[in-house]
């Protein structure tokens, strides 16, 4: 077993990473992740209308604001363990795989984590927290602004964005010629840190972390802030953004990745044994209570 490091981020081999099937995924690969519409199907079609409203409402405007507002850090305090059981009462709006409380899922990744790497009690935590986030639809927040891939703001949007033919219409940044070119805002190869995401959870919990000084390593922050943005490490969008050691931190989100996607399932853990080992953690990492 290939033991995760805390200080070295390159030790991965590409081999693994991009194995073709995680063995414990409960079904095959073709069927997560299929955002195929179909309007007799509830679920498809809540996706598909959250995917709408993202992609129509989401330009640069909306994301200055939203981080102008939530990046204070003065809406209230609760410990990590607080935010996390506030997802047991959150279904995510735009997850076709599961229809469940997404603490189910928070435990469900950090245990099939837990089970390939004992010794890295970092990357367990990470598991668990990764959507912790998605408690922004709490605070009047619409979930088409918390939950879903994320893409980039403030240029072309990108090919292989979910539903991207279709929902990006009535999006006022498509008819900006600031905004709706190839590079837009941005320098060729400026790199991940320096452009801009849809807001969401990923970026919201990435900044709260850094806030409130997480003992987290810099791998499990990026796993944490990119591992929604699908069309760039999943899909190979927007590499003339990119940096060349961003393809190391693509490297941390594909490890990641594939504990995200592949443990959903409808067999829940048994949440209130595990509570006491992931506390431990919490406070190893990020104690006490968080300026959120």
């Amino acid at each position: 077993m290939r033991i995760l490091s805390e200080k070295i981020v390159n030790i991965i081999d590409p081999s693994e990473l991009h194995r073709p099937e995680p063995k414990f995924a409960d079904k095959n690969l073709e069927e997560f992740r299929n955002y195929n519409i179909d309007e007799n199907d509830p679920i498809q079609e809540r996706v598909r209308k959250t995917y709408n409203e993202m992609h129509t409402n989401q330009t640069v405007d909306f994301v200055k604001d939203k981080m102008d507002k939530w990046l204070k850090f003065n809406h209230y305090k609760a410990t990590m363990k607080d935010a996390l059981i506030k997802l047991n009462d959150l279904v995510d709006e735009s997850d076709p795989d599961v229809d469940i409380p997404n603490i189910v899922h928070a435990f469900q990744t950090a245990e099939r984590i837990r089970e390939d790497y004992p010794n890295d009690d970092w990357f367990q935590l990470t598991g668990l927290i990764h959507d912790a986030g998605k408690v922004l639809a709490f605070y009047d927040e619409p979930q088409w602004c918390v939950v879903g891939d994320t893409f980039v703001v403030g240029c072309e949007w990108g090919e292989n964005i979910v539903y991207r033919d279709t929902s990006f219409n009535d999006n006022i940044d498509g008819k900006n010629p600031k905004y709706n070119t190839k590079y837009g805002i941005y320098q060729p190869n400026c790199g991940l840190d320096k452009i801009t995401m849809s807001w969401g959870h990923d970026e919201y919990l990435y900044r709260v972390l850094k806030h409130n000084n997480t003992k987290l390593p810099e791998q499990a922050l990026k796993m944490i802030r990119y591992h929604s943005f699908y069309p760039w490490h999943s899909g190979g969008d927007y590499t003339h953004l990119l940096k060349e050691e961003d393809e190391i931190t693509k490297q941390w989100v594909l490890k990641f990745n594939q504990y995200d996607l592949y443990t959903k399932s409808t067999v829940v853990p048994d949440i209130e044994k595990l509570w006491p080992y992931y506390e431990s953690l919490i406070e190893k990492y990020i104690p006490g209570e968080l300026e959120w």
